[in-house]
C-alpha cells in the first residue's frame, strides 16, 4: 500500500520502522499458513502457469434463515449441508483426472482414521474404478506426505475389519512420499504425481 502526504509526496518509511513493522506482523513469511492455504495458493500457482487446472470443491449448502437487517448486509442464521462431501480437491493434469483429500493431525505416533469418512473412501474407490488418480495429503509428524489412496482404502479396510483405528508412522513414511516445502509452490505435490503416475 502507498501513502502519500496531503501535498502527493509518497511517503517511505525509514528503515527502523520497516524493522519493526516486520517483526510485529506475524503474517510476515507466511507464518500459520495452514495446510489448505497453503494447498490453494500451489493451486493458483499451477492455474497460473498452466500446469494444471485444480480447485477446492465447494460444500453444498442449503440455507433455511436470513436475517436482512439491511439491504447490503445479509447474515446466514441457519444453513445446513445438502450432502455429504466427497473430498477436498479435483482437477486435470496432463489429460488425467486428480481428486484428493487433504487432513492434519497433531498426533505425533499416528494418523487417526476417525479423520475420514467412509462415503469418502467409497468415493476414492469410485475415481480409482473410473482410472483417476486419488490421494490425499497428510501433515503430520512435522512433514507433509502424499499418499496413493490404495493404501489409505487398504488401512481403512483394516480398521472395519477391527484392525488399528489410525494408520502407524512408520506406515505412512513407507507408504508416502513426503513433499518438501518450497516458496512457490509451497507444496509441490504434482512434482510427486510425476514420479508415481507419468
Amino acid at each position: 500500500m502507498t501513502y502519500r502526504y496531503p501535498n502527493g509526496k509518497i511517503y517511505t518509511p525509514e528503515k527502523k520502522e520497516m524493522a519493526a513493522a516486520k517483526k510485529s506482523n506475524p503474517i510476515y513469511s507466511n507464518r500459520g499458513m495452514t495446510l489448505e492455504e497453503d494447498l490453494n495458493e500451489t493451486n493458483q500457482y499451477y492455474l497460473n502457469r498452466g500446469i494444471a487446472v485444480i480447485h477446492k470443491k465447494p460444500t453444498p449448502v442449503q440455507i433455511v434463515n436470513v436475517d436482512y437487517p439491511r439491504r447490503s448486509a445479509a447474515v446466514i442464521k441457519e444453513a445446513y449441508f445438502k450432502q455429504s462431501s466427497t473430498t477436498d480437491y479435483n482437477g486435470i493434469y496432463k489429460g488425467r483426472y486428480l481428486d484428493f483429500e487433504a487432513k492434519e493431525t497433531k498426533n505425533t505416533s499416528s494418523f487417526p482414521l476417525q479423520n475420514f469418512h467412509g462415503h469418502q473412501i467409497n468415493h476414492m474407490k469410485q475415481i480409482l474404478d473410473q482410472d483417476g488418480i486419488c490421494f490425499v495429503i497428510l501433515s503430520a509428524f512435522s512433514g507433509i506426505f502424499l499418499m496413493p489412496a490404495p493404501y489409505l482404502i487398504e488401512y481403512w479396510e483394516r480398521k472395519e475389519g477391527g484392525g488399528r483405528k489410525s494408520i502407524k508412522r512408520s506406515e505412512v513414511e513407507e507408504h508416502s512420499v513426503r513433499i518438501p516445502l518450497g516458496y512457490q509452490p509451497r507444496i509441490d505435490y504434482i512434482k510427486v504425481l510425476e514420479s508415481l503416475y507419468f
